[in-house]
């Protein structure tokens, strides 16, 4: 099931849990949080550069929008934030419990909505996916363990949506112009009682609607058929891999971001890359993420 493409390490950021990889065309880099190490990263591929500013509070997922400022969502809730760190404007709290919990996966839909979920850090099944848009913020789902794996197909038509520790990749029904998702259906399920225990992380989409998770504990990205039919496999030097994201000019590189951890074995799978910036080309190229739009 591997394919000949392969992932190769572009940038050693080091992240303890590297996430939301964002392509931003206008500025030619690609943007990404280290949840854990509370910053933002700055990737350019064309030259290497690389610069990190640091947050005062952990980043899970955030979207660029068309004045040039981000919509970050952190522990606490939802900033404006300038792209040097710094919050601008509370726009929703987050209305779960601080002390164990903070905003994860998020993307937006294609009319630039944000979508976003949160993570339980005591394994309760309260976390929860939320929409925010300029009615504000919307609970749409409940009893999760870690929300992930937000993406949508090329048309709008379907959203997809990962509960981690439950190994399971959801798909709805979705309405791109309401913004209102349908009933849930199982797109995917992992096996939990597999070796490695790789269950599903962050996903991006690609033109021809099929689905790419990071298989976290797995060591490779896996990409699906539109009928959940499993297509390929690609190997990553990291025990956790993350979230992919398509950019460069033409959409086709395949970037992977990565976790580290405290860097015990458990933890890197004894890659000494982990934490570090992956990626690969690929034939069909992928979906842009919309920025997000205030209005909508």
């Amino acid at each position: 099931m591997a394919n000949e493409a392969t992932f190769s390490l572009v940038l050693d950021a080091g992240c303890r849990l590297g996430e939301c990889p964002v392509w931003d065309a206008e500025d030619e880099a690609l943007w990404f949080t280290d949840i854990s190490g509370m910053a933002l990263h700055r990737y350019e591929p064309e030259t290497g550069a690389h610069h990190s500013v640091e947050c005062d509070e952990e980043v899970g997922c955030f979207a660029p929008t068309a004045d040039g400022r981000l919509l970050a969502a952190t522990r606490s809730g939802l900033w404006f934030m300038d792209r040097d760190g710094r919050k601008l404007e509370r726009l929703a709290e987050n209305p779960e419990d601080h002390a164990a919990s903070r905003f994860n996966d998020g993307g937006t839909d294609p009319r630039g909505r944000f979508w976003l979920g949160t993570i339980d850090e005591r394994r309760r099944g309260s976390a929860r996916l939320y929409r925010y848009d300029s009615r504000g913020l919307s609970m749409i789902e409940a009893g999760l363990m870690t929300s992930n794996g937000v993406a949508f197909s090329p048309d709008g038509s379907l959203m997809y949506h990962a509960d981690t520790p439950r190994f399971t990749i959801y798909r709805y029904a979705y309405d791109a112009e309401t913004g209102t998702a349908g009933d849930r259906q199982v797109f995917a399920r992992l096996d939990k009682d597999s070796d490695d225990r790789a269950r599903p992380d962050g996903a991006a989409v690609d033109a021809e609607g099929c689905y790419w998770t990071a298989l976290f504990d797995g060591a490779r990205v896996r990409r699906y058929a539109p009928d959940g039919t499993v297509l390929a496999e690609y190997p990553v030097a990291a025990r956790r891999p993350t979230m992919p994201a398509f950019g460069g000019p033409d959409m086709k590189t395949l970037f992977v971001t990565s976790a580290r951890g405290r860097g015990s074995r458990a933890e890197t799978g004894g890659h000494s890359q982990a934490g570090g910036l992956f990626a690969m080309r690929v034939d069909v190229p992928g979906i842009a993420r919309a920025r997000f739009d205030p209005e909508i």
